[in-house]
């Protein structure tokens, strides 16, 4: 089991001053998602990407394609930045 605390020299010393960062929102989490597809990233781990578009209130089906999971957030989003 691993210590809680960070390895390195003053990592310790960051992690007692300035703490952990602030969770990020669903929002955000799928923004980061499609910039990385984007970007040429390939997502592995389908049930995070399923995580990130049930947050967004999509209903996935388990056995959906990835590709098909990440268009629908990307209509979620355009939806979403009409919106506002």
């Amino acid at each position: 089991m691993g210590s809680r605390w960070p390895k390195g020299p003053f990592s310790w010393l960051k992690t007692i001053l300035f703490g952990k960062a602030a969770p990020l929102s669903d929002d955000e989490r799928a923004r980061q998602l499609i910039a990385a597809v984007d970007r040429g990233g390939i997502p592995l781990n389908a049930a995070k990407v399923n995580a990130i578009a049930r947050s967004l209130g999509l209903e996935v089906s388990r056995h959906a394609p990835i590709e098909e999971t990440i268009q629908r957030i990307r209509q979620a989003l355009t939806r979403v930045s009409q919106h506002d």
